[in-house]
């Protein structure tokens, strides 16, 4: 740039030396040069106000919105995943440019650990010009020729080589297949190759820096608030690209006339004005116009300017570290200045010094605001309130100039208290950091393709699934019959669902746990209101004698009724009993077996009604009505029944499942009729005990049933309920670990904990709310060590084991409803199911999954799912409600006759 117009004087001309005749004494001449270099100096304010718009322009650029100032450019680089130190193998590194017109091959082997580290090879080739003029395919054929070069003098042992290419545009691949076979996986730029090449120290770094000639930065951005990706999980990383940045309202108090000069004279006016004030391309241009300035005003070198001085471009970079580092005195100072054809003074080559040194911390300044917006980013992206992270630095200008990267940090944790930050300079982010890049697409590539060999059986097809809805539908034919079958097919002699026009007030009790609760179920037009109180059933008297526990069931009672002034009245009473049953009426059921931590003796193989009445006549001050001993499944059907006259299935998915339904009476070969409807309960959780289920069990399913109380049995219940799903993901967890595709493949001892990965962690991991890092603070909770690559592979594997559940379940549901349709010979049917269960309520993606299944397998039926509000306790009063409807003169006299009262 031509500054000489600016005093008058011509090239090699000196400036009077008298101040008398024009020339600023020396008290005069600290102040103009103060003045001169105060333009240089940017106030917090300043910095704080680029941080805010250089970040409110990343948002912008993520999110595809045009700010009205050129925005930076928000690139998505496809690198999803950091280095975790594993990454191993042999890769090639293909640099175009990197070091002006050359080409560099790079052979660079990976250990997987620190401890063992294999110097790259390497081989440089110069770029004919011809080629560098040339067409775009006579570069790269000139590439593959260079390569093949380097792989003939190296020799290999594995033909299958990976490379990743370090430049930054799309590149075709022309001839590295004719003599090896070279996968190509990445094209990285410079910046990214930065952060992928540092070394695992404080942290996985997630933020890449370069100063060099220009300036770039890229870090790991939520992959949901990049716009331009179709991703909602897991991350990715975004070239941020701010040299471009330009905003004037922040920027314009920053830049000075030697900025604007600059800017007018280069190769591109107007644009990368933020890399103009920070880049190395620049910087030394910057400092020649500051000495020219100060020269052509008496206040540097006598006045005088020599033709080199006044050239564009004759002070480098690498002169602006070496005057700038105060370790190589002035000494270097003079030759640099006497190289440019000046005669410097011993204060020349101070003042040359603090030019330098203030374009240079403005730069850094500059540099830190940036910085900081991109931290900033990160952890409101990422919603912390404080963020620990690593930056990975790279450039000419952080590696040779100290000061540089001294002020960079001061001033960053100026701008971003908040931050805890460790920079880190990357090793050869060119060559090493562009193989870890490749290194780690390869790493996900091959974890993702055990991933999918060990998920493949999970995932069903609907052809799958048709045949689980066949097997289930014959199942029913055969337990109906009371041939052998894995369904038992139990009549629960409820035989109508409500209508409407049950009224009146009811007892109802629900032992099924460690609480026992008592309700008062008072039925009114259009209204069933409940009120209920819970008891605890102590330890001793589930694990006592029967009539210990039965006594304490009905001083519950007793207590209940003083407490809701029901003494002396003898109400109609409902008993919702979530034990195995064999019902032999609908107010008798004679107890399998005891479950759920209960060992009263005396109980097992007898009629439960009958104790209850028992313990009730020992207790002469009362009276109790007993109509009805009620499955939680069938006490689900009605109380949904009740809302809706067209529920006629009721569906428990929890801990257990299970499910009921109408069936007609004709089909029922253990009770007498042949019309009529009579409530099945299928007790399904058996279903596949005979091996039909043995071609979709996987080896996961295997050990959950091993390891399970009562192995081979309940199959169906063991791939679809709550107490199993946590555990089959366990399982599969510990199997991905042990081939290293989680958790850096180091097992925990949390992890090999029978039952430690809760069902509920699935409804939690897979909930769309659910932010990333909170999947990770689940997992996390659990003193699980994982990485952003990790949550998304636990996440996938918690999607796939609940899916089959779900699938499964609709399957068993389909086999239901079609065969409602099929007794009935109806074309199409409309019909609802009641459900209840925690893994059915609370999952987020359950019930939509099951009705989806349901829809494919059962076309002609129409089916609503209702959740059952309180199934245990209303059902039972409402089963009881309606016996009181249809059978009252049994009811009120409260007597079980040929084999049992039956809701007819």
């Amino acid at each position: 740039m031509d500054v000489t117009g600016l005093s008058g004087l011509q090239p090699g001309e000196r400036a009077s030396s008298c101040p008398q005749e024009g020339m600023p004494g020396p008290s005069d001449s600290l102040d103009l040069v103060q003045e001169c270099l105060q333009q240089f100096t940017v106030t917090r304010t300043q910095l704080q106000q680029i941080q805010a718009s250089l970040l409110c322009s990343m948002e912008q650029a993520l999110k595809g919105q045009d700010g009205p100032a050129p925005s930076v450019r928000m690139l998505p680089t496809y690198v999803g995943s950091t280095p975790h130190g594993t990454e191993q193998g042999d890769f090639l590194v293909l640099e175009l440019g990197a070091t002006g017109a050359s080409l560099r091959v790079l052979w660079v082997t990976l250990t997987g650990t620190q401890e063992h580290r294999v110097e790259p090879r390497s081989q440089e080739f110069e770029i004919p010009q011809e080629v560098m003029l040339g067409p775009g395919q006579q570069l790269f054929d000139f590439a593959a020729r260079c390569l093949s070069e380097f792989l003939d003098a190296h020799p290999v042992k594995n033909q299958d080589l990976k490379l990743g290419f370090n430049f930054s545009f799309p590149c075709h691949q022309t001839g590295l297949d004719k003599t090896y076979n070279i996968d190509v996986l990445a094209i990285v730029n410079d910046t990214v190759g930065t952060m992928m090449g540092c070394e695992l120290g404080a942290g996985p770094c997630e933020v890449g820096l370069i100063v060099d000639t220009g300036t770039n930065a890229c870090y790991m951005e939520e992959a949901r608030h990049v716009a331009a990706l179709d991703e909602d999980r897991g991350r990715t990383c975004v070239s941020v690209e701010w040299g471009s940045f330009c905003d004037e309202q922040a920027l314009g108090p920053a830049l000075t006339t030697f900025d604007r000069a600059l800017d007018l004279e280069s190769l591109s006016p107007g644009a990368q004005r933020f890399e103009k004030m920070i880049g190395g391309l620049y910087l030394g241009e910057l400092v020649r116009l500051v000495l020219v300035h100060l020269a052509q005003h008496g206040l540097l070198f006598g006045g005088y300017t020599s033709p080199a001085l006044l050239s564009p471009g004759s002070i480098l970079l690498e002169h602006v570290a070496e005057l700038e580092d105060p370790t190589t005195g002035t000494a270097r100072a003079h030759t640099i200045l006497q190289d440019l054809g000046l005669s410097p003074q011993a204060s020349d080559a101070q003042l040359v010094q603090r030019v330098c040194a203030a374009v240079c911390a403005r730069a850094a300044q500059l540099c830190a605001a940036a910085l900081a917006a991109v931290l900033s980013r990160l952890q409101h992206g990422r919603e912390q309130r404080a963020l620990r992270v690593v930056v990975a630095t790279g450039g000419r200008v952080l590696e040779r100039q100290p000061r540089f990267q001294r002020t960079l940090k001061e001033t960053v944790a100026l701008l971003a208290p908040e931050c805890d930050v460790s920079f880190i300079p990357s090793v050869d982010g060119g060559g090493r950091g562009v193989a870890m890049v490749t290194a780690v697409a390869a790493r996900l590539a091959a974890h993702r393709h055990i991933l999918e060999e060990t998920l493949a059986p999970l995932q069903l097809t609907l052809e799958q699934l048709a045949v689980v809805q066949a097997q289930m539908r014959e199942a029913m034919v055969r337990g109906l019959r009371g041939e052998a079958s894995s369904l038992r097919m139990l009549p629960t002699y409820v035989r109508s669902t409500p209508d409407g026009t049950e009224r009146g007030d009811f007892l109802a009790l629900d032992l099924g746990g460690t609480n026992f609760r008592v309700l008062l179920v008072r039925v009114a037009e259009g209204s069933v209101q409940i009120i209920n109180q819970v008891y605890s059933i102590p330890e001793c008297v589930a694990q006592g004698s029967g009539q210990q526990l039965f006594d304490h069931i009905v001083d519950c009672i007793v207590d209940f009724q003083q407490r809701q002034g029901l003494m002396g009245q003898s109400l109609p009473l409902g008993f919702t009993f979530s034990f195995p049953c064999k019902q032999l009426g609908l107010d008798q059921g004679i107890l399998l077996n005891w479950t759920k931590g209960f060992k009263a003796s005396g109980c097992e193989g007898q009629d439960v009604v009958h104790l209850l009445r028992e313990a009730i006549r020992r207790r002469q001050a009362m009276e109790l009505n007993v109509v009805a001993i009620v499955n939680d499944t069938v006490g689900t059907m009605m109380s949904c029944g009740y809302d809706d006259p067209r529920c006629e299935m009721g569906l428990i998915v929890g801990t257990g499942t299970n499910a009921c339904y109408m069936e007609e009476l004709q089909n029922v070969a253990s009770v007498p009729g042949d019309s009529g409807l009579m409530c099945i309960n299928m007790e399904w959780g058996a279903f596949g005990d005979h091996g039909s289920l043995g071609t979709l069990s996987t080896c996961f399913d295997a050990r959950v049933d091993q390891a399970s109380i009562n192995p081979g049995k309940q199959r169906f219940e063991k791939m679809i309920s709550g107490m199993y799903l946590g555990e089959i993901v366990r399982h599969i967890l510990l199997h991905l670990t042990s081939l290293g595709v989680l958790f850096r493949g180091r097992e925990s001892r949390c992890l090999q904990t029978r039952g430690i990965f809760k069902t509920k962690f699935l409804s939690e991991i897979e909930s769309d709310s659910l932010a990333l890092r909170q999947v990770r603070a689940i997992l996390e909770d659990l003193g699980l060590t994982l990485t952003s690559d990790d949550a998304l592979m636990v996440l996938e594997v918690c999607q796939v084991v609940s899916r089959r559940a779900a699938q499964l379940c609709g399957a068993g549901v389909a086999a239901v409803v079609e065969k409602i349709r099929e007794n009935r010979g109806l074309q199409e049917l409309t019909v609802s199911v009641g459900v209840d269960g925690t893994l059915y309520k609370l999952h987020p993606h359950f019930s939509r999954l099951v009705s989806a299944t349901v829809q494919k397998l059962a076309p002609h039926c129409t089916v609503t799912f209702l959740q059952s509000e309180d199934g245990s306790g209303k059902g039972a009063a409402l089963v009881t409600a309606v016996a009181c409807r249809l059978t009252p003169m049994a009811v009120s006299e409260g007597i079980s006759k040929s084999g049992g009262l039956s809701l007819a």
